[in-house]
């Protein structure tokens, strides 16, 4: 293979024997200098000139200091030339000058880690001597330079997690030497170079995660010294060579996510006896597991879910004992008999066994008793959806570590054990879709992490049990299909968490619906539909203002629908059919811009049908046996509306309406003259503002001066640019008043950005608005404020720092947050890519984060709000905007730059960087060119507990305890470990986002989804 390539290379080498010469163009030393390396000192200081190096690692390179006492710098002995680069993990960024290519004598190049960009120089193909060349985690793009070849001499390449593109060049199998091979995580194309098989000491191979495509090379199955094989993630097709079976040095084999076929070799667990990691899941293979696998005694993980596999499992684990992970989930094992989980039992011999998953196959028989002894290091044990019967066994309640228990799907009878209650580790209980029976115990009030509990589709009787209000951080709550009876706990309304659903649907439960429904703010679907649910709608239902689904079908509601189901403006799907409702259709109805779909039928009501919003299209609602409606639509075919005004009363209107109106005429004559003499100011008003009143009822300034004692400094709870915020109380309701300083330049523009941006958004995380007031005052004077919910627990300013003088004040723990941090990110995500027109806050900072009694975060204060028009929400493309020509907070904004979505992720950064580690971006420390994000980018990751907020540590532990329990302290030592790892991944996040580059920023949809994954881990900690 390498002679037929030959006539290629000649002229190549040509180049490059050209290229040595390079180095002689360089003027000569200065007479004051008497380096003999001054090639390479000159080609250094080039290189620094195209770095950007914020931690100043390169300040040492200049003319006073020796070359070889450079940072990063290391010299051979012999002939003092530059041998080694490494300054890995320093945050430098720029470009690699092409002038890497004259340290000819440069044996190791370490870049990764940083913020590099562009080009891989082709100069690097001249050095020759090069061994070990890791560029890593970076930026770098364009395509991998063909004349790497040169490097013949090269051992190791590391360019993962890059935005390198194009193919594999099939250069690449000049390197006879190179033992490890990583160019995963990048945008490579085209397929594996026939070529490698060629590297016969190659040791790893690392493609995961680009888009390659096509068959796997059968030359591959040449490389006798693999040991690490990882082509996942990829676009791979067809067999597996069988070569590559056979290669006994594997010990990592990871094929993950491809469209690979047919089956495994009856022998592989003989032919790679040093096998350790098989992970070849999501593809489609078929066939049996071989048995064999009984004899890869090393294994650690075997991951084979979403694939075909089918037949009995007769796999003996008893020898596998550093077994930690098996996931044989979503395929088709099991032949629906009695023997299909006999393996289960081999299975307590790995006594590191950490997760087991078999879920969604054929498995039969009855559920062994044996797996109360498997391992107590166990978190997860995932069995639903299989043909499994029998009972749960009381002896569960020895794997003290599972978190996640899921049965789901079965054919298990009996009772849910009492003793589950006892596992106080549990977040996860799935228990739904099979046929148990009993009460449900009242001990599963004691699992205070249960985050899900799903025992829908049972034969469960009895009464729900009060203490589930103790699991207070419950996110969704299925109870439906069973026969319980009895009310609903007021407790279990009182969980404030649960967001997801609570579903009771399809049992025999009665009485009144409890009032405490309404707190239940985050809640989005609720379904209490086929039950005996008598008296009338709570009215508090209307505080549920996250609500998407609400399903009161087939009840016994009396009377009329609340009005306070207007602030429901999130809904979707709204079903009060078959109840006993009368009264007329709330016109409100028609203002629920999200409806999709509106169910009235069988009940009383009466009077005309609404024609607006979701009335206006008749397969989004049903008004079916209502007998009494009229008017709506033409194709309703209902009776018109027919008027209560007798022609005598008629002419009765007529006497008293003529003088009326000629009265009506006088005075309104008289109020043109007034309102002409009162500045043009006050009586114009932008669309803006007159959307408010439309959305909004207006209240008076009476109303609020009433509402906050006179505007009493008593009631003052915050101050900002363009206002003062009071607390007050409106009617019955406590709200915080914001009243505009008009007299402050640009707070009248700042109130319209507000009224504006909050006139159509509906978010859980958002501030609600209740009314507005666009009046004057006493003294004639022009008078603006905005209502808002008031936030029982103050902002986040005041928790961080303002807090800290008061001796008994609580700390935020850990937990409280990354909740909050999560809360305000789905905030501003939900702006940025679910608004139409996309949204920019513009200040965001904690003082604009605001806590209610739950604490769960509002982000508030939409004063630098603008529209992003023409702008799709998927889009992170920045276009025309109207904006009020303000900036953000100083030390939340990046730059001095404009209002923009890369600027509020700048500041979000920023944000999270300070809750965790409770330092201002004003912070005295900063100054001479060092801030808040180089602090924290400089901690990563060695020192980043130093600089966390230390009361965090404390809540983390030393992993001491009393009674020195060796398997406790190991145990805890672990815990502190891994919350660690979340501390870290939560301090590089706001890192990321920081970035001065606004290119190089995340998008707050990734910074959800990385902040709810880190949420995930810690609980699993």
């Amino acid at each position: 293979m390498l002679t037929s390539n030959s006539t290629l290379r000649f002229p190549a080498i040509l180049l490059w024997c050209f290229s040595l010469l390079l180095p002689c163009t360089f003027s000569a030393p200065s007479p004051t200098i008497t380096y003999t390396n001054e090639t390479d000192h000159l080609s250094l200081l080039e290189i620094k000139s195209q770095l950007h190096d914020p931690l100043g690692v390169t300040s040492s390179w200049n003319n006073s200091v020796p070359l070889c006492m450079w940072t990063g710098v290391s010299c051979g002995h012999r002939h003092q030339r530059v041998v080694e680069l490494d300054l890995k993990n320093q945050s430098i960024g720029g470009r690699l000058s092409p002038s890497i290519g004259n340290l000819s004598f440069l044996r190791s190049i370490s870049l990764e880690d940083n913020n590099l960009y562009g080009g891989i120089p082709h100069e690097v193909g001249r050095l020759s001597k090069l061994k070990n060349l890791i560029l890593s985690s970076n930026s770098f793009s364009g395509t991998m330079p063909t004349n790497l070849s040169f490097c013949s001499n090269l051992v190791t390449f590391y360019a993962n997690d890059n935005n390198i593109v194009g193919e594999i060049p099939a250069e690449i199998g000049y390197l006879l030497k190179l033992e490890k091979l990583s160019i995963g995580e990048n945008h490579l194309t085209g397929q594996i170079p026939a070529s490698i098989g060629n590297l016969s000491a190659l040791q790893v191979i690392y493609l995961d995660d680009n888009s390659l495509k096509g068959r796997i090379p059968d030359t591959l199955g040449q490389l006798r010294s693999l040991s690490y094989f990882d082509l996942g993630e990829n676009k791979f097709t067809g067999t597996v060579p069988s070569s590559i079976y056979n290669i006994s040095t594997l010990e990592t084999f990871g094929l993950l996510v491809n469209n690979f076929h047919g089956s495994l070799p009856l022998e592989i667990g003989n032919s790679l006896p040093n096998l350790k990691v098989f992970i070849i899941a999501e593809n489609s293979f078929t066939g049996p597991l071989p048995e064999s696998l009984s004899n890869a005694s090393n294994l650690v993980q075997l991951a084979v879910e979403e694939n075909h596999f089918s037949g009995k499992v007769s796999i003996d684990f008893s020898g596998l004992k550093n077994l930690s992970y098996l996931h044989l989930g979503q395929n088709s094992l099991g032949t629906r008999t009695a023997s299909d989980l006999d393996f289960v039992t081999s299975l307590t011999n790995c006594s590191k066994l950490g997760m087991l998953a078999l879920y969604q196959n054929q498995f039969g028989g009855l559920l062994p008793q044996s797996i109360a002894n498997l391992s107590t290091v166990l978190t997860g044990l995932l069995i639903g959806a299989n043909h499994i019967s029998g009972s749960i066994p009381l002896g569960i309640q020895n794997l003290v570590n599972l978190n996640n228990i899921g049965l789901e799907y079965n054919q298990l009878t009996g009772m849910i054990p009492h003793v589950i209650g006892e596992m106080k580790s549990l977040q996860m209980l799935y228990l739904n879709g099979n046929s148990l029976q009993g009460s449900i115990p009242s001990s599963l009030g004691n699992l205070t992490l249960l985050s899900k509990l799903r025992l829908e589709s049972n034969n469960l009787q009895g009464n729900i049990p009060s203490t589930l209000g103790n699991c207070r951080i419950l996110n969704d709550l299925s109870l439906f299909e069973n026969k319980l009876t009895g009310t609903v706990p007021p407790q279990i309304l009182s969980i404030t968490t649960l967001s997801l659903a609570l579903d009771l649907s399809d049992n025999l439960l009665s009485g009144g619906f409890p009032l405490e429904v309404g707190n239940l703010k985050n809640l989005i679907a609720l379904n209490i539909s086929g039950n005996r649910f008598s008296g009338k709608i709570p009215v508090t239902l209307g505080g549920c203002t996250s609500l998407e689904y609400l399903n009161l079908q087939g009840n016994h509601f009396s009377g009329s629908i609340p009005p306070s189901l207007s602030s429901l403006k999130s809904m979707k799907m709204l079903d009060l059919s078959s109840n006993n409702l009368s009264g007329r259709i709330p016109e409100y109805f028609e203002n629920l811009s999200f409806m999709d779909f509106l169910n009235l039928s069988y009940n009383s009501f009466e009077g005309e049908v609404p024609r607006k919003g979701v009335f206006n299209n008749t397969r989004k609602f049903s008004l079916t046996g209502n007998k009494k409606l009229c008017g709506g639509l033409v194709v309703l075919h209902l009776p018109p509306c027919q008027s209560k005004r007798s022609n005598k009363s008629k002419t009765n209107l007529l006497k008293v309406l003529i003088p009326t109106m000629v009265s009506c005429l006088i005075l309104s004559s008289a109020g043109i003259i007034v309102v002409i003499t009162r500045r043009r100011k006050s009586s114009n008003k932008s669309s803006g503002m007159m959307h408010m009143e439309v959305q909004f009822p207006l209240v008076s300034y009476a109303d609020l001066n009433k509402a906050t004692n006179e505007f009493s400094s008593l009631n003052m709870i915050g101050q900002g640019s363009y206002g003062i915020v009071y607390k007050g109380i409106l009617g019955e309701m406590l709200v915080a008043v914001k009243m505009i300083n008009l007299q402050q330049k640009g707070a009248s523009k700042s109130f319209l950005a507000e009224c504006e941006a909050l006139r159509n958004i509906r978010h859980r995380n958002l501030i609600k608005i209740i009314t507005v007031c666009s009046s004057i005052d006493f003294k004639g004077i022009d008078f603006k404020a905005l209502v808002y919910e008031y936030m029982e627990n103050g902002s986040l300013e005041e928790w961080l720092h303002q807090n800290k003088d008061q001796t008994d004040s609580d700390d935020l723990n850990l937990m409280q947050r990354l909740n909050i941090a999560i809360d305000v990110a789905s905030a501003i995500e939900y702006l940025h890519h679910h608004c139409e027109p996309p949204i920019v806050h513009g200040d965001l900072k904690p003082s604009n984060v605001l806590l209610d009694q739950d604490m769960v975060a509002h982000v508030g204060d939409f004063g630098l709000a603008k529209f992003l028009f023409d702008h799709p929400p998927s889009s992170t493309r920045e276009t025309q905007s109207s904006t009020i020509g303000m900036k953000g907070t100083v030390g939340y904004y990046g730059m001095g730059s404009e209002v923009s979505m890369s600027g509020d992720v700048y500041s979000f950064g920023i944000l999270l960087l300070e809750m965790f580690t409770e330092r201002r971006p004003t912070d005295n420390l900063f100054k001479d060119g060092l801030t808040l994000h180089e602090f924290a980018r400089m901690a990563l990751p060695e020192r980043a507990m130093e600089i966390i907020e230390p009361s965090l540590l404390f809540e983390v532990g030393d992993g001491s305890n009393n009674n020195n329990n060796v398997e406790n302290s190991a145990r805890h030592g672990r815990g502190r470990a891994r919350i660690e790892e979340c501390l870290v991944s939560i301090l590089r996040t706001g890192v990321v986002c920081s970035i001065e580059s606004p290119s190089e920023r995340m998008e707050m949809t990734k910074v959800v989804s990385k902040l709810c994954s880190v949420r995930e881990k810690f609980l699993r900690t």
